[in-house]
């Protein structure tokens, strides 16, 4: 029996055909946080740059990850890199591995979208459009303090998954387990798109199989929806760079980036997949290649 490929199997696979159609752009820098921001949100993301200015953004807080990369651990020889071969790294074990493979992996499923004419809409509200009421039960993957107000506040149960031991327990308005397995109680989830870093994402959405609807979100997620979407995902909600110049300005900075992004929600049922917006995008230059020989080809006065 075939086993089942793993979603960052797929995501490379994906990756793979649309390189295979067209030549992608190299890496040209790894952008990180200051060290002075590391203690604030500043501080969280660093961000690839390929050679045509798209960014992929990447989370360098998990365990020792800034240090080592800070240090060049990992991170030597980027200039001019293949980024097919970076975002491989996606699949290693190794924490810094697998940071510069996500952001490798954003930075080209940016390329993609690009290159097709994909915008994703802005999104509706931070709790990814779950709408969460006193009948639902919400499983939230991460204690996100502010997001968790927002469920306990419209008179919702709350179970949080937590990695954490110390924070396992009863709490006013909501539940903290270790469990995983729980999530297959609640009806809507709402899920950190840092499972798709610590290695977590398909164990965590193999037990979200009952949620009516399932939300990831994350200034992380930026990679190819499609894997997420066939594992019952209902919205990936992310942070899109509209300023890619002023973003890698602040991080150089150790200023705020977010002014050069907007808040996206990408939904499962209005998401063409990658194919068709593949083909939508080799129509669209098949297209102007023919309207420009045809410009070519008339006579001039």
């Amino acid at each position: 029996m075939t086993p089942t490929p793993t979603i960052a199997e797929e995501l490379l696979s994906l990756l793979a055909r649309v390189a295979a159609q067209s030549r992608l752009p190299r890496v040209r820098a790894l952008h990180l946080p200051r060290p002075e921001c590391l203690d604030s949100r500043r501080g969280e993301f660093c961000a690839l740059e390929l050679d045509d200015g798209t960014l992929g953004l990447a989370f360098v807080l998990l365990g020792d990850t800034w240090a080592r990369l800070a240090e060049g651990g990992g991170a030597a020889g980027l200039h001019g890199a293949d980024a097919l071969d970076l975002a491989r790294r996606y699949a290693s074990d190794d924490a810094v591995d697998r940071t510069l493979g996500m952001a490798a992996i954003n930075a080209l499923s940016r390329c993609a979208f690009d290159r097709a004419g994909y915008v994703p809409p802005t999104s509706a509200d931070s709790i990814g459009e779950l709408d969460p009421g006193p009948a639902d039960h919400v499983g939230m993957v991460g204690l996100f303090r502010p997001l968790l107000g927002r469920c306990t506040a419209a008179g919702a149960r709350v179970t949080v998954i937590e990695l954490r031991a110390d924070l396992a327990g009863e709490h006013d308005g909501y539940r903290v387990t270790l469990d995983a397995a729980e999530l297959a109680l609640c009806n809507k989830v709402l899920c950190t798109s840092s499972v798709l870093l610590n290695g977590t994402a398909d164990r965590i959405l193999a037990h979200c199989a009952a949620a009516e609807r399932l939300a990831m979100i994350g200034p992380g997620a930026g990679c190819l929806p499609d894997p997420l979407f066939a594992r019952g995902v209902t919205l990936f909600g992310g942070s899109w760079i509209t300023d890619a110049a002023a973003v890698v300005d602040a991080l150089r900075a150790g200023e705020s980036w977010s002014d050069h992004a907007r808040k996206v929600a990408i939904r499962r049922d209005e998401y063409p997949g990658l194919r068709q917006l593949t083909l939508t995008a080799t129509t669209r230059t098949a297209t102007t290649r023919t309207d420009l020989d045809l410009d070519l080809e008339r006579p001039r006065d």
